[in-house]
């Protein structure tokens, strides 16, 4: 595997946005951010100087769609790899994206554990391809299907064990508590209901978020960090 790290372009009008996709893309080993665009022909302009690994990519530009402009760095730099982030979530968008060879497609507003799920798994896949020359048709379909084999495609139902940290009486409790809840709440909110600390329901809300019995959506406000509201997924 090289030790170069992976460098990344986010191309993104709102700057809130591309400062928190900045922040938490340097949480994690191996990633450098090179340069930041906040429109497509600014973004063109840049990859005429600096060639990044992967470009974060938004649809709605000021000046043009971001899928032409993936069409633009399919057709001129084919080397970089794409993540579109945004809130389009029409299937004809999502199928252009797709075939402009697109690596992932995160919908906003995006959740934290996704993103960086998501860089880690691409990082995953670069290094595989980086350490072979020829590969067998099993580690073909392994690169192939890796959205299949995420946390994320777990349900409740192939979940046969519990991971460590998380307790079958408690896990029930939290689960009752989130099936009468009506609305969106934050750990805060049922650790008071639930009469528990507020990292306990945290970490039992993270695990029913991986096993899509429970929905989170993160929150960006202009001071503090983001806040995450839980909902239960048949609410």
């Amino acid at each position: 595997m090289s030790d170069q790290p992976i460098t990344v372009m986010i191309v993104e009008d709102d700057e809130v946005a591309a400062k928190i996709y900045e922040q938490f893309t340097l949480k994690l080993e191996g990633f450098q951010i090179i340069a930041t665009a906040s429109t497509g022909k600014q973004a063109l302009d840049m990859l005429h100087v600096v060639t990044p690994d992967m470009l974060l990519l938004d649809i709605f530009l000021p000046d043009m769609n971001g899928i032409d402009l993936l069409r633009e760095v399919r057709k001129h730099f084919r080397g970089i790899d794409v993540i579109m982030i945004t809130a389009a979530n029409d299937v004809e968008t999502v199928r252009e994206a797709i075939r402009g060879g697109a690596y992932s497609y995160i919908i906003k507003p995006i959740m934290i554990d996704k993103f960086m799920s998501t860089l880690a798994q691409y990082a995953s896949t670069r290094s595989q391809l980086q350490q072979h020359t020829t590969m067998d048709q099993m580690a073909v379909d392994k690169l192939f299907t890796k959205a299949s084999i995420t946390p994320a495609a777990r349900t409740a139902e192939n979940v046969t064990t519990l991971p460590k940290g998380i307790d079958k009486l408690t896990l029930k409790l939290i689960r009752d508590k989130m099936q009468v809840t009506a609305h969106s709440v934050n750990a805060d909110d049922l650790a008071a209901l639930a009469g528990m600390s507020h990292s306990t329901v945290r970490r039992y809300l993270e695990f029913l978020v991986s096993i899509n019995e429970v929905t989170v959506e993160t929150f960006y406000g202009t001071v503090g960090r983001p806040e995450r509201k839980y909902r239960w997924a048949g609410a």
